[in-house]
């Protein structure tokens, strides 16, 4: 069945043990997910199709070719580095040119030790120590000054013996790292992204910036584990005022215990997961979540625009609260409306507490509604109509530079191009800059 889907699309496919032509037909491997059942059989053809087609490529090379795996601290050796030797050898004592996060380091390898045969470097054991390896295999080496060693970057020998340059060596093991430095300078604000490796920070980041809709902005990057000082720096985004940016994006990266409570007491949030994906749905809700709320608050700052007249012989209630009837002549009228009258020497009526429709109360009116509002005057409870004021000015929204910024920011939407131009009109009212 899944043959001739294939076929349908140009491709020819068999199963992969009745295959015998793999040159021009498609391997099909079945594989579970859910029971894993069929990954051996898919390792099993990767690896007969590589040494039997890049034979050239798989060939040993003299050439040093090593990469960080993973920086770890050991009891009793101090912090280690696991790494994957492609290439070359390595020799007990050979100074090496490690890239850290702080710049290249060059340390003496103490111990090369690898574990014993069919174990892992990742499950504890009694470890070998070698004097000297060769490629290709995995190995845990010693060494001082490797704690902000980059996963992902490689390692260099340096031989003066050799003439070997230093300065050139540096520069080629930071010359990943530099470039993804590179290419974070331009964001001035945005999440905190971390990875276990050069290459998943430079694979998170591509999807951030490039794959997701919107784009996620980064502001800063760490390789490895998570601590209190990469917390630190992304709750500075609570002092710039941007708390949806106060989140920290760990892609396969364990946090250390300490972190986690200063990320609570600091409201930075972290969010981690194995799959990159997840990070985005992860982030996407928060990021609702966030602005959801900031959008609450900004309700208190932000006043609509509206410009009502008074209905003539519609006063209901002169004096605190003041109960009027109005027409809403542009605009939104909304409940907690400030109302000032300008041409009255911008005398400030009060605050709008309620609004009846149709013998309904409702939240808001718009241009042309025609409806009966209550006002409430905190500072100024003896304010009168027919006193102080009457029905022949119209009443104005009281707008400020901050409640049209809280506008402009959260409540774009909720304005048409005909409100906006009220709200134009009001700055010149106001005097508002």
């Amino acid at each position: 069945m899944r043959s001739t889907q294939l076929n349908e699309k140009g491709l020819n496919a068999e199963l992969y043990w009745e295959n015998t032509e793999l040159a021009s037909t498609v391997s099909m491997i079945p594989t579970s997910a859910h029971s894993g059942e069929g990954v051996n059989d898919l390792l099993h053809m990767i690896v007969r199709l590589t040494q039997e087609r890049m034979a050239q490529s798989l060939m040993y090379s003299n050439t040093l070719q090593c990469t960080i795996l993973e920086v770890k601290v050991i009891d009793g050796l101090g912090c280690t580095v696991d790494v994957i030797l492609v290439n070359g050898e390595m020799n007990a004592g050979d100074q090496l040119v490690v890239c850290t996060t702080n710049g290249p380091v060059v340390a003496q390898a103490r111990a090369l030790l690898t574990p014993p045969p069919n174990r892992e470097l990742r499950i504890k054991a009694q470890y070998i120590n070698h004097d000297n390896i060769k490629a290709a295999i995995g190995v845990k080496i010693c060494a001082q000054g490797l704690e902000h060693a980059v996963a992902g970057s490689p390692i260099m020998v340096y031989s003066p013996e050799k003439g070997d340059d230093l300065n050139d060596i540096k520069e080629e093991v930071m010359k990943d790292f530099s470039s993804l430095q590179t290419n974070l300078a331009t964001d001035a604000e945005g999440v905190f992204a971390q990875a276990s490796t050069l290459g998943a920070l430079e694979a998170l980041l591509e999807f951030l910036r490039n794959e997701c809709k919107p784009p996620i902005p980064v502001h800063a990057v760490a390789i490895g584990p998570i601590f209190k000082r990469d917390v630190m720096r992304a709750g500075l985004m609570h002092q710039k005022g941007l708390p949806q940016f106060a989140t920290i994006l760990a892609f396969d990266v364990p946090i250390d215990n300490d972190a986690v409570t200063l990320a609570e007491e600091l409201n930075v949030k972290i969010f981690t997961a194995d799959i990159i994906y997840h990070l985005f749905d992860q982030y996407t809700r928060h990021l609702a979540a966030t602005l959801e709320a900031e959008k609450e608050k900004a309700k208190e700052i932000a006043v609509f625009p509206s410009l009502c007249k008074i209905l003539p012989n519609h006063v209901f209630n002169q004096k605190d609260p003041i109960i009027v009837g109005v027409e809403v002549l542009e605009g939104i009228l909304k409940v907690g409306t400030p109302l000032c009258i300008p041409h009255n020497n911008f005398l400030q009526v009060g605050r709008v507490t309620s609004i009846e429709s149709n013998h309904q109360q409702v939240d808001r009116a718009k241009k042309g509604t025609q409806c009966a509002i209550s006002i409430v005057n905190d500072g100024n409870p003896n304010m009168m109509f027919g006193r102080q004021f009457t029905d022949e000015h119209p009443l104005y929204s009281e707008l400020n530079r901050t409640s049209i910024d809280s506008l402009k920011k959260y409540f774009k939407d909720d304005l048409t191009n005909a409100d906006w131009k009220l709200v134009v009109k009001l700055k010149t009212v106001f005097s508002i800059i």
